[in-house]
């Protein structure tokens, strides 16, 4: 069987991230390596040429032996790639890929959060976003840790372990940035302001995949997947739903994997590696009736 290695690249708007797989035609993909680096104030095409050379690296392929290179998220950001895929469609393969039972994806990503709703092979079937406001986004999450004076790599066990919620309005990012700060003049803990943050977040988030008609597992992709206090408030107000709805609804379960991150990188290269093999078929069977005819 032909061995197809592809690279996938997701351009986000805060970090970049790499996958490098090897798959076999019709078969599943092995991950060979992934790579991820923050963007910062860098220049974005050098984060994306040393991220792809990160991985290429660690994954012992050198580049001209990949078959295809695939790009999400921002296009313009990767000029060398192949191809490129939408951010719902690679999120969705990569999604479960890591976790094969998700029938729904939540995409946490430093400016805005989707719900996707996908079949059993990750094809999407509808998906809904938030709007222009930035709560609910990584972005906000991170300005209101840099003004708390936290790591972001904290906020989540903070939050977890807060004993008392400080409520935070979930309508505007300027409205929860004030309420923040008159918080913090009165002398409301860091953990509680957090978890009031995390709660308003996880609001928007629960309406989000209920207004795409997720149902079942649904796999927490994005950088903010690793934020445990976040996925915690989600998962709560998932539980309290039952009580408060006046009809029966869908039952959701939230679920994260280690490599949730990269997952929308991990689908383009996956998809990649599809289109190529799909490419090579039609080149044999056009190259096989060309021969038949003469």
């Amino acid at each position: 069987m032909n061995i197809h290695l592809s690279a996938g690249i997701d351009a986000g708007s805060s970090s970049i991230k790499v996958a490098v797989t090897k798959s076999r035609a019709g078969g599943e993909a092995e991950i060979l390596s992934t790579a991820v680096q923050r963007i910062r104030r860098r220049n974005v095409f050098d984060v994306v040429k040393a991220t792809f050379d990160e991985a290429c690296a660690t994954a012992k392929v050198a580049p001209e032996n990949l078959c295809y290179v695939a790009s999400t998220g921002d296009v313009d950001a990767v000029s060398f790639a192949t191809g490129h895929f939408y951010g719902m469609t690679t999120h969705a393969r990569g999604a479960l890929y890591l976790l094969p039972e998700a029938r729904a994806v939540l995409d946490l990503g430093a400016l805005h959060a989707r719900a996707i709703r996908m079949d059993v092979r990750g094809k999407v079937l509808g998906h809904r976003m938030t709007s222009q406001c930035a709560s609910g986004t990584g972005q906000f999450l991170e300005n209101i840790a840099r003004y708390l004076g936290v790591p972001l790599a904290d906020v989540g066990q903070l939050s977890r372990e807060s004993k008392q919620v400080e409520e935070v309005s979930s309508v505007c990012a300027v409205l929860a940035e004030t309420d923040v700060i008159n918080m913090v003049s009165r002398g409301s803990t860091t953990g509680d302001i957090l978890r009031g943050i995390h709660l308003s977040i996880a609001s928007r988030l629960v309406r989000l995949l209920r207004a795409a008609g997720a149902d079942g597992v649904v796999a927490v992709t994005g950088g903010l997947a690793h934020d445990i206090g976040l996925v915690a408030s989600v998962e709560e107000l998932l539980g309290e739903e039952p009580a408060r709805a006046k009809k029966p609804m869908p039952k959701l379960h939230v679920r994260t994997h280690p490599m949730s991150m990269v997952a929308g990188a991990l689908g383009a290269a996956m998809l990649g590696a599809f289109r190529y093999d799909q490419i090579e078929r039609r080149k044999q069977r056009v190259g096989a009736q060309t021969a038949s005819a003469i």
